[in-house]
């Protein structure tokens, strides 16, 4: 496959470049000047088409496709309570499927080519993936102290992990005040021994630091290295909105990411992640949309202007959070997170992970090679994506999505949330 003269950005890069990519197996064969490559382009950019990595959606529950808008503008913690768990005890396999497909739907059509996911019935999300051919990091969320709950967690590893190479398994312990210290430890230990990331909600809330500190009598940046998890081999911190400040160096380690969810946190009045200090100490920053349920889109393109805004503001420096460090956390540090260390980057050798964005649109006049991440970040959208590409196979491209019939997706999914909410 030939994708000819078209303008690549990545996060590593200062400025855009016009080129040929050439893929094959699944991966970028070649990136050489515009029209040096020989043969009939697949694609012809013509210099009207951006080409970037795929966005990665590094933490989300995909199937609460199916809750969107339950419980709207109520605090996280009654929000959980008496909305959504008491649905959520009603969610059968099949709906996980559809709900997952449905997500996707969506997905793809942002540009999102991977996505990292906590919740129920994960074989059923993996399968889901593997149909579509999108990238997935998947764990099944242990609540409690069972025992059952994380070999639940464990069989989902032995089953599918690294499973077509598009499937990667963590284990997923809700967050601190779902899962008791003991339990936490003993996630992080057979994480340990199995060579597995973690995938963990953490500081999200400031009633959740409250209950790290008071209920359980613990630091709440100790207890990651007490437990056990700031030595598995991959961990996400899921929102880290209420780390401290002063201790950001404590979690400045190259196997630990934390997934920025800034829709969400705003949305449900938690906060704002402390992203500006968090680059500056070196942390792993990724993004996420989180839920369907609580965002209400899957869109990172959306997080990655609300995140560059956000910061902007608040900070009152317009140079804290550039558009090419969201960009890079939209795309390679979620993939490094969620465990595909070669995704993210235009590079030879590479997983061919592309995203197609049209260029010839009112609101893109005026770019150049300089300025085009700029014009991506605050005047772009998930609207310009023309084709979207998972190890060198289209999965959308102008406007249909490739994986499955869309309008039987919405409608099963349409049916599934009749009869779990009753609307």
């Amino acid at each position: 496959m030939l994708i000819s003269n078209v303008i690549a950005l990545d996060g590593s890069r200062q400025r855009a470049h016009a080129c040929d990519v050439a893929v094959e197996g699944g991966r970028i064969a070649a990136v050489l000047p515009a029209g040096s490559c020989d043969g009939a382009a697949t694609v012809d950019g013509k210099g009207r088409l951006a080409l970037i990595p795929g966005f990665v959606n590094a933490h989300t529950h995909a199937a609460m496709t199916l809750l969107r808008g339950l419980g709207e503008e109520k605090a996280l913690q009654e929000w959980l309570e008496k909305e959504i768990w008491p649905v959520e005890r009603r969610l059968k396999k099949r709906d996980i499927y559809v709900g997952t497909l449905l997500a996707m739907v969506e997905m793809a059509s942002c540009g999102v080519t991977c996505f990292g996911d906590m919740y129920f019935f994960m074989d059923e999300v993996a399968k889901a993936a593997l149909e579509v051919g999108m990238r997935c990091g998947i764990c099944q969320g242990i609540i409690g102290a069972e025992e059952r709950t994380l070999k639940i967690g464990l069989a989902l590893a032995d089953e599918w992990n690294g499973r077509g190479g598009l499937v990667s398994v963590q284990l997923g312990p809700h967050a601190p005040y779902t899962v008791p210290p003991d339990m936490m430890a003993e996630v992080a230990k057979a994480a340990r021994e199995r060579g597995l990331g973690v995938h963990v909600h953490w500081l999200e809330t400031e009633w959740e630091l409250n209950y790290i500190e008071k209920e359980l009598g613990r630091d709440p940046v100790f207890f990651l290295s007490e437990v056990g998890l700031l030595d598995v081999s991959s961990l996400v911190l899921a929102h880290g909105v209420w780390f401290p400040r002063d201790r950001l160096n404590e979690i400045a380690k190259s196997n630990v990411a934390v997934v920025h969810n800034p829709s969400s946190n705003l949305k449900l009045g938690s906060g704002v992640m402390p992203m500006p200090e968090m680059l500056e100490c070196g942390v792993n920053v990724a993004l996420g949309s989180d839920g369907a349920a609580s965002n209400n889109r899957l869109d990172v393109w959306g997080e990655m202007r609300t995140a560059a805004l956000l910061h902007k503001g608040l900070k009152r420096d317009p140079s804290c959070v550039t558009a090419l460090q969201v960009l890079n956390a939209a795309t390679y540090e979620g993939a490094k997170a969620l465990g595909f260390a070669d995704v993210g980057r235009i590079c030879e050798g590479w997983q061919a992970d592309l995203v197609l964005v049209d260029l010839d649109r009112p609101h893109y006049v005026g770019w150049d090679l300089d300025s085009l991440a700029g014009y991506l970040v605050y005047a772009g959208s998930s609207a310009d994506v023309k084709a979207t590409m998972v190890a060198g196979r289209w999965i959308y491209k102008d406007g249909e999505f490739l994986g499955a019939d869309t309008e039987r997706v919405m409608e099963e999914a349409a049916g599934c949330r009749k009869r779990l909410v009753g609307r």
